[in-house]
């Protein structure tokens, strides 16, 4: 599947639109969409890991999750994923097993990208498949939108432990 350009900005702001959904909910905003060999969009997912508690909801396992259920089958051979962030080892795992034949992504993950920051699983030869691998697409605005979300949260615990240490001085002047 070779996807022109238009199509690969598409994709990925559809991508960006799973990943609203996720900040919405008060979760990392990353998003993916899996697109088959005659464009449709197969499989879309957003992160899950704090509503489910579940450290493997990640935003690429529940889209490609999807497009296997809508598919009837687990291989995506002449499919595409767009997500937001470089993918983790565990999801890089997930798309070599899935057979996916491109990932597109926006902003690299210095922390646990798995696609060339940390550690590339794309490229380990013993691997029996290799997607292409297509990176930065959109790469300032998926970094501006996971960088404003924590620094939000970082705000609001600032302003939590503001408010408890309030409540402690107040608790010892009236002792």
């Amino acid at each position: 599947m070779d996807l022109s350009s238009a199509a690969k900005k598409k994709y990925m702001e559809l991508a960006f639109a799973e990943a609203k959904k996720a900040q919405d909910l008060h979760e990392v905003p990353i998003g993916a969409i899996v697109v088959n060999a005659n464009g449709e969009v197969v499989g879309a997912g957003f992160n899950h890991r704090e509503l489910d508690q579940d450290a493997t909801q990640h935003a690429e396992l529940i889209a490609i999750r999807q497009a296997c259920a809508t598919l009837g089958t687990w291989r995506l051979l002449d499919c595409s994923l767009f997500v937001t962030l470089e993918p983790c080892p565990m999801c890089a795992g997930a798309i070599i097993n899935a057979r996916l034949k491109q990932v597109v992504y926006g902003a690299a993950d210095p922390k646990a990208g798995a696609a060339g920051s940390v550690v590339n699983l794309f490229d380990v030869a013993k691997f029996n498949h290799h997607p292409q691998i297509i990176r930065g697409m959109y790469r300032d605005e998926a970094s501006q939108m996971l960088k404003k979300f924590f620094q939000e949260i970082r705000r609001q615990q600032k302003q939590q432990k503001l408010i408890s240490d309030s409540g402690e001085n107040n608790k010892n002047t009236t002792n």
